[in-house]
């Protein structure tokens, strides 16, 4: 693809103001939503690496393929407000938007429908034939420290884009520094001190982002 320009999209607390995995653990009880909002908030500063509580978290909250469905419309319903918008009007720019996330590809894909997005780089859940849980694609690398990066530097060998820009409220967004033109923290629901202080820009409205790029 020549002239090829790219935004990655991180999907909780940006795209949507939810956490995919701690709507999951409240259905599991108010005792495992504080244990797993504790293990998300400590790797989202980068306090801890990722893979230590990835499958930890899903052990302890065993979530089943119906749940999973249920967070795929909770996400439509707490879009960011000016998701729909910034993207219609990125892709008429000629930009081409990902969701690159730590979440859960079942749950994601159904958004990313609903925003237009065709592209989703997400984990696969796996479940048994009854619908409860099984594992995950161990192998993924959102799943693990630096995957994100990982992943945005086979975006890069992919598609030998002229400009790639990274948006995201998480420690394993702002890794993706090193590989992208840009990287834009974002703050409207949860603002990560080391993401603030290390992002290129920082917003509080996903609508900033079209002058931002303007500029580029």
């Amino acid at each position: 693809m020549t002239d090829c320009k790219i935004i990655i999209f991180d999907c909780d607390s940006t795209l949507s103001s939810i956490e995919g995995i701690d709507e999951l653990a409240c259905m599991a009880g108010e005792k495992v939503q504080r244990q797993i909002e504790e293990m998300t908030n400590a790797a989202m500063e980068g306090l801890i690496p990722l893979e230590s509580i990835f499958s930890k978290r899903l052990e302890i909250i065993q979530p089943t393929l119906e749940q999973v469905n249920q967070i795929g419309n909770l996400y439509i319903q707490t879009v960011e407000p000016s998701a729909l918008s910034v993207i219609g009007t990125l892709k008429k720019d000629g930009w081409l938007p990902i969701i690159l996330s730590g979440g859960y590809s079942q749950a994601i894909q159904p958004f990313a429908k609903y925003l237009g997005i065709s592209s989703v780089k997400a984990v696969k859940l796996l479940f048994n034939p009854d619908g409860s849980y099984q594992d995950f694609d161990r192998s993924y690398p959102t799943s693990y420290s630096g995957g994100k990066l990982e992943t945005v530097k086979t975006i890069r060998c992919q598609y030998s884009p002229s400009l790639m820009v990274s948006v995201g409220d998480g420690f394993s967004d702002l890794e993706t520094s090193p590989a992208v033109n840009l990287f834009i923290g974002f703050g409207r629901y949860t603002i990560r001190r080391k993401v603030k202080n290390e992002a290129d820009y920082f917003i509080k409205d996903l609508a900033e982002i079209l002058s931002i790029v303007d500029n580029l």
